[in-house]
């Protein structure tokens, strides 16, 4: 294996490896591709091998030999002297401890962190991981939002999503009717107490049709004159009819229906009618 030979630009004292082939093209003419300057690859060349110094080998001056240069360009960077034509490129010197550079370096990002690109394989496994817990996560969003709607047409779920609830501070509630028709008012009269003058009693029979629990609705009441001019308006809650022994939170059983009484003091007011109404707020 022939032995590696050096040479180092006189103008910024930079080191390239050289071939003998490639200085006795041109007769060691060449450019440096860092400061410009043609010099002669032959006349300046060096060697970087450790010299093994004897007891009568004067003191070794250090300075003599340049400053110490870190070379960042790979081998092209040493360009043909002008007139050379195809003049061969000679190789830069690694620095110590630096495996010698296959891909240029540009100047600006000489000090840049050396990235090393990932394999195939690796990109493929992370880009399906972030996949499938991308999917999870907006399944698991899915659930959430639609917990309500999940218990009411699948109880079977119930028990698992009321588990998931108790651990994340949610809660099941029943569906409402947003004018789907399930629920109606089947009857309802107003009628005067004979017992007790100027008091209204109220009373109404709500339908739940389908075939999962809805959520109580409120109730408006609305008492209206001889010519149907409001007199007064009341929102009545849940609370205010279902009675005391009514699960609120568990909604109108399918099919079910709700019974309601309501006592209403008319006794500052005048009435000739009403109207009564559904809404959730």
């Amino acid at each position: 294996m022939p032995e590696e030979q050096y040479t180092r630009c006189p103008g910024c004292a930079t080191v390239f490896r050289v071939k003998p082939e490639q200085l006795a093209l041109r007769a060691g003419q060449v450019r440096c591709g860092h400061c410009k300057t043609v010099f002669d690859g032959v006349a300046q060349a060096v060697s970087l091998a450790p010299s093994r110094a004897t007891r009568n080998d004067p003191p070794l001056d250090e300075s003599a030999l340049g400053p110490p240069t870190v070379t960042l360009r790979d081998a092209r960077a040493l360009e043909p002297a002008p007139g050379a034509g195809d003049e061969p490129e000679a190789e830069p010197a690694p620095a110590v401890g630096e495996v010698a550079a296959t891909v240029e370096v540009p100047y600006e990002d000489r000090f840049a962190p050396v990235v090393k690109p990932s394999s195939p394989r690796r990109r493929v496994i992370l880009y399906a991981t972030a996949i499938v817990v991308l999917v999870l996560l907006i399944l698991a969003q899915a659930i959430f939002h639609f917990r309500d709607a999940i218990a009411a047409h699948w109880p079977s779920a119930r028990a698992a999503l009321q588990t998931i609830c108790d651990a994340v501070g949610c809660g099941i509630h029943p569906l409402r009717d947003a004018a789907m028709g399930y629920l109606s008012i089947e009857a309802s009269d107003l009628q005067a107490d004979p017992a007790h003058r100027g008091l209204l009693i109220l009373t109404a029979t709500l339908r739940n049709r389908a075939t999962w629990a809805l959520s109580y609705p409120y109730l408006e009441l609305t008492l209206t004159d001889a010519q149907d001019r409001v007199v007064v308006r009341r929102a009545l809650a849940p609370a205010d009819y279902a009675g005391g022994t009514a699960d609120l939170q568990r909604g109108i059983a399918p099919n079910g229906e709700v019974a309601v009484k309501v006592f209403i003091d008319a006794s500052a007011t005048t009435q000739a009618g009403y109207r009564l109404y559904m809404f959730y707020p």
